[in-house]
């Protein structure tokens, strides 16, 4: 009977696509799609801010209508603070905040929050830790003192430790397979060389593995204090509710006596040459990444490189995908994205494509790079990509933890909390020649790092005959800890 009805369904589709076909014609669709609409008009409260006693910043944004809160406590501070050969302490430090704490175990933790009806999560970036809960506005009371358990009494079992680590180990061996993913560790280290943002922010296997109880204890006392921490809360929730809140659940946050330990430069000498070829001996794809360093996110052209950004490659239809993907079928998709740091930054570009079509891949690439700071965009493309700019920044303002998500960027690197609702203003304002002008000056040829790993057999001479200053590594014999990415004795 089912077998029957599958059928029948079938062939009323197939019937249905007959007629369609028969009724309609090319002629019956626009040759190129309709041009983006007006830019839509947010409306977003400036958030409100308050220090406690002890130096806690508390930001509040009220969104009313939904009983909703979400609350996120952030530290300024991150993966630039592991130490020398400790890659990956602050991420785990971090994702162990939630494995047991205050006297309750991690399923402990977990059936606390579950009956909350919300989830607890927890990471660290750069720049920033986090940890982050959401719950119905009478909830919030018990979801803050739970907050408040895991970032301040955390207990870091050595049995959480141990499985925290080996699942981070397994991962990290499983990505660092990846072509590409092994590119984007070795272009980092290209761009900010033993610079704090150099290393691997997710650790290495060798990294993970070396880190103690003692490595993760110290990291959590130096770092998770209240005068280096921000409570963000969105949602249902009224500027004078978050402060007596926040006081209830983290006035009593003793502030050390010592100072912050200050953040390392981000930036530093590389030892890694300009194109680095990687040799993945049997990888059935290539991965190829290009990378330039960037301005930090308080630079004053930041919307601009936001938008210039959105036209090489932020989007499936930005040029790099058009290039790479749909003109020539190279690859599954051709992406870039702009990371915009405390001291420093990165502009990379990536691509995953068969063995023998690197070269072509690694020229295509180079050229957009080029050509985004030689020609001036069209005012079409232009407003194609800001309309896509735009809807997406209205879609992470839709739940109240992309607001808080949102609002702790702006608060980890000193914006203007204001700049919350200015955004489409400051998008829509970027022109053709400012782009330029940008690209011109950050994307210079000299200053790029290309790093392709895969089957260097299928690529390796023909990326060296155009560009003879390439050098070649054997992925088996990298130090991934290393600022050269190379052994000592090899150096």
């Amino acid at each position: 009977m089912k077998a029957f009805r599958l059928a029948v369904f079938t062939a009323a589709m197939f019937a249905a696509g007959s007629v369609l076909a028969a009724t309609t014609s090319a002629d019956d669709f626009p040759a190129t799609p309709p041009a983006p609409g007006p830019a839509p008009k947010l409306t977003v409260p400036t958030p409100s801010a308050q220090t406690l006693p002890n130096g806690l910043q508390v930001i509040s944004v009220r969104r009313a209508g939904l009983p909703l809160v979400t609350a996120q406590l952030v530290l300024r501070r991150g993966g630039e603070m592991d130490p020398p050969q400790l890659a990956g302490l602050a991420d785990l430090t971090a994702n162990l905040l939630s494995k047991g704490a205050a006297g309750k175990t991690a399923p402990q933790i977990a059936a606390a929050v579950e009956a909350l009806g919300g989830s607890l999560s927890a990471a660290a970036g750069w720049d920033q830790s986090a940890v982050g809960v959401t719950v119905t506005t009478p909830k919030l009371p018990q979801a803050l003192n739970l907050l408040a358990e895991v970032v301040r009494q955390p207990d870091f079992s050595a049995a959480e430790l141990k499985r925290a680590q080996a699942q981070a180990i397994d991962d990290l061996r499983l990505s660092l397979s990846r072509p590409t993913a092994l590119a984007s560790l070795a272009v980092g280290r290209g761009v900010f060389g033993e610079g704090a943002y150099g290393h691997s922010r997710s650790g290495t296997p060798a990294s993970i593995a070396r880190i103690s109880r003692d490595d993760v204890q110290h990291l959590h006392d130096t770092l998770y204090r209240p005068d280096n921490a921000i409570l963000i809360l969105t949602g249902d929730i009224t500027p004078a509710q978050a402060q007596q809140l926040a006081q209830g659940s983290f006035g009593d946050w003793q502030k050390p006596a010592t100072p912050l330990p200050p953040r390392p430069a981000g930036m530093a000498a590389s030892q890694v040459p300009a194109i680095l070829l990687i040799d993945q001996h049997g990888a059935g794809q290539a991965g190829v990444v290009v990378a330039h360093a960037a301005p930090p996110r308080n630079d004053a052209d930041y919307y601009v490189g936001t938008v210039a950004n959105a036209v090489l490659g932020g989007s499936y239809s930005a040029r790099l995908n058009e290039e790479i993907r749909i003109k020539r079928g190279l690859s599954y998709g051709a992406s870039s994205r702009l990371q915009s740091l405390g001291d420093a930054g990165m502009w990379l570009a990536a691509a995953q494509t068969k063995n023998p079509s690197a070269p072509q891949v690694v020229e295509l690439v180079m050229g957009e790079f080029k050509r985004l700071g030689s020609t001036r965009i069209s005012d079409d493309e232009l407003a194609a990509r800001k309309a896509t700019l735009i809807g997406g920044y209205g879609n992470s303002l839709e739940t109240t933890a992309g607001l808080a998500e949102q609002v702790g960027q702006l608060a980890i690197y000193g914006v203007k909390l204001e700049q919350i609702g200015k955004y489409i203003a400051q998008v829509q304002a970027v022109t053709p020649k400012q782009i330029e002008k940008y690209a011109a000056k950050h994307l210079d040829a000299d200053g790029s790092k290309v790093v392709v790993v895969g089957d260097a057999a299928q690529f390796g001479d023909a990326i060296r005959q155009a560009h003879p200053k390439a050098v070649l590594l054997e992925s088996s014999a990298l130090d991934l800890d290393s600022p050269s990415l190379q052994p000592a004795a090899s150096q």
